[in-house]
């Protein structure tokens, strides 16, 4: 089994950045794309960002040019990195890593 557990959520105005961290534990060897979802109250969870075990990255049309996935598979972990945010991207984000593994999330908060 693998668990992930995110960071690095919080409250930031309008125009700032976060940058998401998520590590992996478990049987991590099995892992090939880890992603980044968001979930707004009354809205469907949606992919922000993926990245396979090789740095093969795609990010949501969106959020491209703002929102950067990265990963380092030697520590488990994967980051999200996000700039310019806007009070629309305020959503409780969660790390991925398969069919059924998510982390608990991390709430991000963008104030105008």
């Amino acid at each position: 089994q693998v668990q992930l557990v995110e960071s690095g959520g919080g409250l930031v105005q309008a125009g700032g950045s976060l940058r998401l961290s998520c590590v992996a534990s478990g049987i991590t060897y099995s892992i090939d794309v880890m992603g980044w979802y968001r979930q707004a109250p009354g809205k469907q969870r949606e992919l922000v960002a993926s990245i396979t075990n090789g740095g093969s990255a795609n990010i949501t049309d969106s959020l491209k040019g703002r929102f950067t996935i990265s990963r380092d598979n030697s520590k488990n972990m994967v980051y999200l990195e996000m700039n310019s945010l806007k009070p629309e991207d305020s959503a409780v984000y969660y790390c991925n890593a398969g069919v059924g593994v998510w982390g608990k999330g991390t709430l991000v908060t963008v104030s105008s």
